[in-house]
């Protein structure tokens, strides 16, 4: 099937994704918390994750799949980037993170709103070394906003709800 407009392309998503790790951050500098499950709530956030609150930044994700990107720019071998270092909540692999990043989508049995994407900070250079941080630069991942509350656990399915335009932030 050809598709003639870029709406059509935006809502052609077939892959799923899937939780590879979840990841909370307590506190500021606080060590990073893994978990196997995790409550989303509504305007919030992940319960548990100091990132809460209304806003854009409410859960971050990451593509698993970039871990080794990051590793090879780094000058490293690929398995040397431990998702906790990055300090995302969400590490998704099997699905383009960036597709999502103004769409609706389902994780697990939460509903979130991609609302762009999570550009590194000047501590990916404290954590990761010298060059950390351009490292880092178009492999962050993306921020999301939690529209529907619900659990995500780890192996849930990541999937594409709706790209239409007029469902995008509105910030």
């Amino acid at each position: 099937m050809a598709f003639r407009t870029l709406k059509q392309r935006l809502e052609t998503l077939p892959q799923v994704g899937r939780v590879e790790s979840i990841l909370l951050r307590p506190a500021l500098r606080a060590p990073v918390e893994r978990r196997e499950r995790v409550q989303a709530q509504v305007g919030q956030g992940l319960e548990g994750d100091r990132h809460r609150g209304a806003g854009r930044r409410q859960v971050t994700l990451l593509q698993a799949e970039h871990l080794d990107v990051i590793a090879a720019l780094l000058g490293r071998a690929p398995g040397t980037v431990a998702p906790e270092a990055l300090r995302r909540n969400l590490v998704i692999r099997g699905i383009n993170l960036l597709a999502l990043r103004q769409a609706r989508f389902r994780v697990g049995a939460a509903l979130l709103e991609g609302t762009g994407p999570c550009d590194p900070c000047s501590r990916m250079e404290e954590v990761l070394g010298g060059g950390g941080f351009n490292a880092m630069r178009g492999h962050g991942g993306i921020t999301a906003r939690v529209l529907e509350g619900g659990a995500i656990a780890l192996g849930d399915d990541v999937r594409l709800v709706s790209a239409d335009p007029a469902t995008r932030p509105q910030d």
